[in-house]
């Protein structure tokens, strides 16, 4: 049976606590090696260098991780797709349970494609132009809107389409300033202070406002901040009579470092299960509790495998330069993420202290002052932490091709998307009939 089979017909996991924050590519015996025994350095000779490798077990991992944190009955993950968008990883959390959080057109049309009905998508996008707004209507998908004056021209064009609103809370909340998105000068949301302009809107034009939505931010880990936002959406919502659904969002941090912190999703969960209950009594009726992680789901299920072309030794530094840059994995340059690196090739060398960089002809470092065991030309270095917001975010820059991925699902390892090749990089430029000059003389 082929994969996509695997995916189609793999039956829901019961949830389990017993769960570890283990990575599963592990140093066994000075080598290093994918439970299972599958060998990283086979998947690099194989598929090429750069590569992408997912490890399913993971992403069920956490996915059973998330469901379990939460005991009220109507609850539902909607996957945030643009973490990692693959068709196979869409069906592999579709067949998990999860619905889906789309924030494009584009995102739809994958998620459908992938299997996942209308109902299970919500469509959440920021200044999309009113033809994505009409074809999500048209594919049947749940809509959330969150500007004012998209809420007017909806009440115009669809009166009768239920819909969702996105509240900006204004709580300051998240890793890195790039990725808070609920305070006051974000572009996300209508703000909680416009709600009087919202409940103007929605009486006069008669609107059915099936549910509201927020997201503060990503790798929060106060889990006060989770419930604050509820509070303020729970407020809100007593003014809509017509609710089936409140959408906490997500932003839940996940581990980079030995040691390092992460947010306690099974206190998030324990406690806005019960505070959701409650509220729901209050209510009136049971409404359905959501919640869209992202990169909590895929991040740890992430490796990028990349070759060493030149180790270049200045008079203050060493440089390991890689066969890829920020084309094929930004975070670091963008968001100053962390990225564990360790050399697969030599593992058990003596380290040395380096500056990973890539190739583009841009400053782009990966890391500085990193230690590693010694890297020579041609060893793979191995970054963790490389499943979401990854391939989703790689581009074509200097012109070079982006790099194949690869799935472990149940012990074998699948080629899920194939290494570009130059044709794609042209693939739909036309030529112009120049007119050729002659020259003078």
């Amino acid at each position: 049976m082929g994969l996509k089979s695997h995916l189609l017909n793999k039956t829901t996991h019961s949830p389990t606590h017993s769960l570890t924050h283990s990575f599963t590519l592990q140093l066994v015996n000075d080598k290093y090696q994918f439970t299972g025994g599958i060998d990283p350095l086979e998947l690099c000779r194989e598929y090429g260098t750069p590569l992408y490798v997912y490890d399913a077990a993971i992403i069920e991992r956490q996915y059973k991780r998330i469901t379990s944190a939460y005991t009220y009955p109507k609850f539902k993950v909607h996957y945030a797709c643009k973490a990692l968008s693959n068709l196979s990883i869409l069906r592999l959390l579709r067949s998990m349970g999860s619905a889906l959080d789309c924030v494009s057109i584009g995102e739809v049309r994958l998620g459908l494609l992938a299997g996942y009905a209308p109902s299970d998508i919500l469509f959440t996008p920021n200044f999309a132009g009113i033809d994505e707004y009409e074809e999500a209507v048209k594919l049947g998908v749940k809509i959330n809107i969150d500007a004012i004056p998209m809420l007017e021209n909806w009440g115009l064009h669809h009166p009768d389409v239920p819909f969702c609103i996105r509240i900006n809370p204004h709580l300051m909340a998240g890793g890195n300033e790039k990725i808070s998105v609920g305070h006051i000068d974000s572009k996300f949301g209508i703000s909680i202070h416009q709600l009087p302009h919202v409940m103007r809107i929605v009486e006069n034009q008669k609107l059915t406002v099936e549910g509201l939505h927020m997201h503060t931010g990503s790798d929060i880990l106060d889990v006060d901040v989770f419930l604050r936002g509820a509070e303020i959406l729970f407020e809100a919502a007593r003014k809509f009579p017509d609710l089936k659904y409140i959408d906490l969002g997500s932003g839940f941090k996940v581990p980079y470092k030995p040691d390092d912190i992460e947010t306690d999703v099974e206190e998030v969960g324990e406690k806005l299960s019960q505070r959701f209950a409650a509220f729901c009594q209050e209510y009136g009726r049971e409404l359905t509790l959501m919640i869209e992680p992202g990169k909590f789901l895929v991040s740890e299920a992430g490796y990028f495998f990349a070759k060493c072309t030149l180790v270049k030794q200045t008079t203050s530094t060493a440089f390991v330069g890689l066969d890829t840059g920020f084309n094929h994995l930004i975070r670091p340059m963008f968001y100053g993420a962390y990225h564990k690196i360790v050399n697969v090739t030599e593992p058990t060398f003596k380290p040395r202290i380096y500056n990973v960089v890539g190739n583009i002809c841009e400053t782009d470092t990966f890391a500085a002052d990193r230690r590693i065991a010694e890297v020579v030309e041609g060893d793979i270095l191995c970054f963790f932490n490389a499943g979401a917001y990854g391939y989703t975010m790689s581009s074509n820059f200097n012109a070079r091709l982006r790099p194949a991925e690869v799935l472990i699902y149940q012990g074998k390892a699948y080629l899920i998307r194939e290494r570009e090749k130059f044709e794609d990089l042209v693939r739909g430029q036309h030529e112009v009939p120049f007119v050729q000059q002659k020259a003078k003389g």
